[in-house]
């Protein structure tokens, strides 16, 4: 049996799709799916809703997927190893990749970060539990989200599932902050196990994916930034003190991105050295479109998108006999380009998610889920205002299914309209009609 198209739960209900591909069945799976189209509902950087321009999970997660794909064919034909397939876990398939892009972003709850870290902080503060979303990702592809004839949720192929493993380690390992949570990584270990996966070490596919995911947030969202004149490209903007001095705090606070070598470098300096070269380019490309600030815009976008993604390569990992998918430059790694990336996606959160205005969306945000989870926390009470097949799927696995994990699981799964509108009916002096079908 070809381990990567293993699937934890077949044989399933046999249709016309046995003909197709396996990784093609993964594909319609995911996409047909409820979770995915709710990510049409969820925030990416501004709230869904704020406008047609700006990006959702959805349209981020499509984004993500095409630069992976791509990216992937070229690899194929670049690094001659990949053609012997000498293990399952040092493949590059396209397919897989774009599949894991398109699934890496289903886990995250409404409202974006805050939702994440709201509901986080009331599971542990309650219960000693946690939420995070890339656990909940795996929660959604293997439990949460069925399929007819199976019981592990879509049923995914290993491939897949391992390519969308951005951290093989479980929540319950002390010190842990993301991961998988028990129910899910004990048969993700058994696939890594079958695939003799090195101890920590992801797929190159679920590399892949993770570096294009960086380069879309580091590109995309800067694009939505400007548009929304948020970053303003003026140097009274760019060179602005607090800017950089907000920007190196970031850095310097991110414990878990210390491996670019950030040490080798003076910090500022080099915050204000991307910073101008960015302006600089702006500026070129501005005069070079007669000042139409949309198409430069736009402009920006592909060719810092090209820039990333064609420094992409394969290199000699530190755990003997595997590979690291990362910048490559003369055979090794790229750490001034990786840095030059940092920068730009800590210039996309300070600007962005730290802004006053936002912030007080996110605290409104804040305020409805811990709300939402006091109407819901008791089970007594929340039983009687959950959808009622809600309430079948628990009873059905409570033997394994906490009510607190099932709460967070409901509220996690909403888009951040129907969170409102689940909060204007409980908390509002306006409901909706008794007879809308949610």
């Amino acid at each position: 049996m070809d381990l990567r198209k293993l699937r934890l739960d077949e044989p399933a209900l046999g249709t016309f799709s046995e003909e197709r591909d396996e990784y093609e069945r993964d594909y319609a799976r995911l996409i047909q799916s409820p979770s995915f189209r709710r990510l049409q509902g969820k925030s990416q950087v501004f709230g869904a809703g704020s406008g047609d321009y700006y990006r959702t999970r959805l349209t981020h997660s499509l984004e993500v997927s095409q630069i992976a794909r791509e990216v992937a064919r070229r690899l194929g034909k670049q690094y001659a190893f990949l053609a012997k397939k000498e293990h399952p876990g040092l493949m590059l398939d396209p397919a897989v990749v774009e599949i894991a892009a398109l699934a890496h972003d289903l886990g995250h709850p409404p409202f974006g970060h805050k939702g994440e870290e709201v509901l986080d902080h009331l599971l542990q503060e309650e219960h000693g539990m946690t939420y995070e979303g890339n656990a909940q990702n795996f929660r959604i592809l293997m439990f949460l989200e069925k399929r007819a004839g199976s019981g592990s949720g879509l049923d995914l192929t290993a491939a897949v599932l391992l390519a969308t493993n951005k951290y093989p380690y479980s929540l319950d390992e002390p010190g842990r902050l993301k991961g998988l949570y028990s129910s899910e990584w004990a048969d993700i270990e058994q696939l890594r196990h079958s695939w003799k996966m090195p101890k920590g070490r992801s797929t190159l596919e679920a590399q892949l994916m993770d570096l294009c995911d960086d380069i879309a947030y580091s590109t995309h969202d800067i694009e939505d930034g400007i548009r929304a004149g948020k970053i303003q490209m003026n140097r009274t903007f760019f060179e602005d003190q607090r800017l950089i001095d907000h920007l190196v705090q970031e850095i310097v606070e991110d414990q878990g991105n210390m491996e670019v070598g950030w040490h080798q470098v003076d910090i500022p300096a080099m915050v204000k050295k991307v910073l101008a070269a960015y302006l600089e380019q702006w500026e070129e490309l501005y005069g070079l479109y007669d000042q139409e600030t949309s198409r430069t815009r736009r402009e920006m976008k592909a060719r810092w998108v090209s820039v990333f993604a064609g420094k992409v390569g394969i290199i000699d990992s530190s755990a003997p006999g595997w590979k690291k998918v990362t910048f490559v430059k003369d055979g090794q790694q790229d750490l001034e380009l990786l840095r030059t990336m940092e920068i730009l996606k800590k210039l996309a959160w300070v600007t962005l998610i730290k802004d006053f205005r936002v912030q007080r969306l996110q605290k409104r945000s804040e305020i409805m889920i811990r709300r939402l989870w006091e109407s819901f926390r008791i089970p007594d009470h929340g039983r009687l205002i959950i959808p009622p097949d809600w309430i079948a799927n628990y009873e059905q696995h409570k033997q394994s299914w906490t009510w607190p994990r099932f709460v967070a699981d409901y509220i996690s799964g909403m888009t951040d309209a129907y969170a409102e509108k689940v909060y204007a009916e409980l908390y509002a002096s306006k409901s909706g009609s008794i007879y809308e079908m949610d």
